[in-house]
């Protein structure tokens, strides 16, 4: 799994890649950019990859130029 987090010292954003056994267990991770590590989750967004049945239409519904 990915989890985001932010650096509350210098604001960087950044990605940790762990499996749920690692997370449940702690991660200790640190900034890339500064090294500090008084970080905190960030919420982020999750997708799945694929077509859906409506074919290529964006989330909202509409057709291409409708929006």
């Amino acid at each position: 799994m990915i989890y985001e987090y932010v650096c509350r010292s210098c604001g960087h954003r950044f990605e940790v890649w762990a499996t749920v056994a690692e997370k449940e267990k702690g991660l200790k991770a640190a900034c890339p950019s500064c090294g500090d590590k008084d970080i905190s989750q960030a919420l982020g967004s999750f997708a799945i990859g694929g077509r859906s049945r409506r074919g290529n239409l964006p989330a909202c519904g509409c057709r291409p130029g409708e929006c």
